[in-house]
């Protein structure tokens, strides 16, 4: 008789949280999302005819732009959240775009059979999960022979800004505190490279880039977005939960953020890792 034991069916139980959640501070910052300014590395591989999925689409933009770059191909977007995918959709319709589709899906149960987009892609997604392994995997299960997965990833840590802010160095170590304790990764974009060959990702591609604000209005636009953020989104919420900020220390790093805006010489950058792989 064999000892082997017969393999395990149970799943794994994923207890990660999104950490931005979905205050309109948060949206207002997704909907600034374009392919150019979040998946300039991606565009020398479009074609009209392609497939592609898109995973965490959130508000759309990005989708959308996709599915006008692809037409005729066809593009879905799944995110977690059926809110959202709700307002994706009608962005796609105020385009008059009947290529794209939406839909509320799990990273890590995709709805759909083996090998059925040209490219998977993915902005941000895999710092908000606890297994970006098993995530890139089921995401690899989608992509057609020799499609390609696609992702970009902010890597916060590395992020640096002008002038020196004792209140953003604060709200640098108390996101790390939130974000890990949620159950996600925010240097996620230097893992990148590792995670895909752990996958059994082939002809791995690595590249990065950085999105810069420092002129007037990108910084107030930046600027206001987390000093709202830091007061009335799920960070907060989740800072005091997990008892890594007071609102007094939350209220400083709001303000400290007001201060960034208004500065003349105010300057901020944050780099991004990029992943193109053969599925």
């Amino acid at each position: 008789m064999s000892d082997a034991q017969p393999e395990s069916t149970e799943k794994t139980e994923h207890t990660e949280k999104y950490t931005h959640g979905h205050h309109e501070s948060v949206l207002r910052s997704h909907s600034w999302r374009t392919v150019e300014n979040s998946a300039a590395y991606l565009l020398p591989h479009l074609a009209p005819g392609l497939s592609l999925l898109d995973v965490g689409a959130g508000p759309g933009t990005i989708t959308v732009d996709f599915a006008e770059r692809l037409a005729p191909g066809q593009v879905v977007g799944i995110d977690q959240s059926a809110e959202i995918v709700e307002q994706a959709a009608a962005l796609a319709e105020t385009r008059g775009l009947t290529n794209v589709s939406f839909q509320a899906a799990d990273l890590y149960e995709l709805p759909f059979a083996d090998d059925t987009f040209d490219v998977v892609h993915a902005h941000q997604v895999l710092q908000h999960v606890s297994d970006p392994v098993a995530a890139l995997r089921e995401m690899r299960r989608v992509t057609k022979p020799g499609g390609l997965v696609a992702v970009r990833e902010v890597d916060y840590r590395g992020t640096i800004w002008a002038p020196d802010n004792a209140g953003l160095d604060h709200w640098m170590t108390v996101y790390q505190l939130v974000h890990r304790g949620n159950g996600g990764e925010p240097d996620a974009g230097r893992y990148l490279k590792g995670w895909a060959l752990q996958t059994g990702l082939t002809d791995v591609e690595s590249s990065a880039s950085v999105w810069c604000f420092a002129s007037d209005a990108d910084r107030a636009w930046w600027g206001d977005s987390w000093a709202t953020r830091a007061l009335e989104s799920k960070f907060y919420s989740d800072a005091l939960d997990n008892r890594v900020a007071t609102d007094l220390e939350l209220q400083a790093i709001s303000k400290a953020w007001l201060s960034w805006r208004d500065a003349a010489d105010g300057w901020l950058a944050m780099p991004h890792g990029e992943l193109l792989a053969r599925a």
